[in-house]
């Protein structure tokens, strides 16, 4: 055997590839195995988008441990793992050719990474024929520190977003995402923390389930830009299946590839227990200025407030359903919650933060104790 023949055995990252199609696409599901081989039996341009969180290849050379002498529960699994940067690259181009194989002709591809990795990606991107669209930084509000103190806290990753050419009619919800942002244009920089909590997925032993699990108000933002009620979105590196989870509560089809079969089992427990939102609230469209400031969306990404909640002022008067894109709709008002209370009343302006409540415990509660519980989580 020959050493490039080795080094892919050893890697477990070149299987047989079948150039048969398969008969249906698989929506909605979970194929386990080799992502490449995988998508290889897929229909050509037959995915509206792909989301890709590929290996990093961190290259870590021994155990991280904090000051205290705790170990860090970094990335040390074997399909991080790869021999060389050559056959990183050499396994880069090959799931990215069959990605722009299946991608439609106006879908758009996303995939995330840190410096480790996504400088390499970006450049193989525009070698396979792919247009870059945006490169977007997500700044973790919360990120984990640097122990050792010899570099800077490493606070952001960067998502690189792909047309599949430079004429492609790619979605884009412009509307949604100024919505989303209290009808601010949407920058390239999302300021979301790192997926802690709740939404962490644990296995039996109480463990992280996977050590790089991304936050759900990422997917929400991402799929809620560049998808449609209904559209196929393709995650070639499931993980736990997050990118499936928001796929259904946003009510777009979805198809994971994962290799790993714990993450597998996980992936289909936690999807299985997503609830889709309501139909009605699939689609859509001041406070201390020493404050930080906080979009009403952010809430409905974290699901401080969901999609569909009904929101209504103190007196009990006017009620406001809630968007997906986080923007309310009253009667024939639609826009963001300062927008509508305004024009609800018929007023030039509306703090919409103190004017629209939620029922919980039995009595009504601003919005704006929300967003200071947002802030200070």
């Amino acid at each position: 055997m020959n050493l490039i023949a080795r080094i892919a055995e050893d890697q477990g990252r070149s299987r047989p590839r079948s150039s048969r199609p398969a008969k249906e696409l698989p929506i909605d599901s979970i194929i386990e195995g080799d992502c490449i081989a995988a998508m290889a039996r897929l229909p050509d341009k037959s995915v509206d988008m792909i989301f890709a969180d590929p290996p990093y290849n961190l290259q870590l050379g021994g155990d991280l441990f904090r000051p205290e002498g705790g170990r860090v529960d970094a990335v040390d699994d074997a399909w991080d793992k790869f021999d060389s940067l050559a056959v990183y690259d050499d396994f880069t181009r090959d799931w990215l050719a069959e990605a722009r194989r299946i991608l439609k002709d106006d879908g758009s591809i996303w995939v995330i990474g840190s410096y480790h990795n996504i400088f390499r990606v970006g450049t193989l991107l525009q070698d396979a024929g792919y247009w870059i669209l945006n490169d977007i930084v997500w700044r973790k509000s919360n990120p984990m520190p640097n122990f050792r103190g010899t570099r800077f806290t490493n606070a952001h990753e960067t998502l690189i977003w792909c047309a599949k050419d430079e004429k492609a009619r790619y979605t884009f919800n412009y509307r949604a995402m100024k919505a989303l942002n209290d009808d601010l244009q949407m920058r390239s920089d999302w300021v979301l923390p790192i997926c802690n909590g709740a939404e962490r997925v644990k296995d039996d032993d109480g463990h992280k389930a996977h050590p790089t699990q991304k936050p759900e108000a990422l997917l929400y933002r991402i799929l809620l830009a560049c998808t449609k009620p209904g559209d196929v979105v393709l995650d070639p590196f499931f993980g736990t299946g997050t990118t499936g989870a928001v796929a259904r509560r946003l009510g777009r089809r979805w198809i994971g590839i994962e290799r790993e079969k714990a993450y597998v089992a996980v992936a289909r427990t936690r999807i299985a227990s997503t609830l889709p939102l309501d139909e009605s609230a699939m689609t859509g469209m001041a406070d201390k200025r020493s404050a930080p400031r906080v979009a009403f969306g952010q809430l409905v990404e974290t699901r401080l407030v969901e999609a569909g909640t009904m929101l209504t002022d103190a007196k009990r008067r006017w009620t406001a359903k809630v968007r997906s894109d986080g923007s309310v709709e009253s009667g024939n008002h639609s826009g963001s919650i300062h927008q509508v209370g305004a024009a609800l009343m018929n007023a030039p302006s509306c703090n919409g933060w103190t004017f629209w409540h939620v029922e919980g415990s039995g009595k009504l509660e601003p919005l704006d104790a929300l967003r200071q519980r947002h802030l200070s989580a």
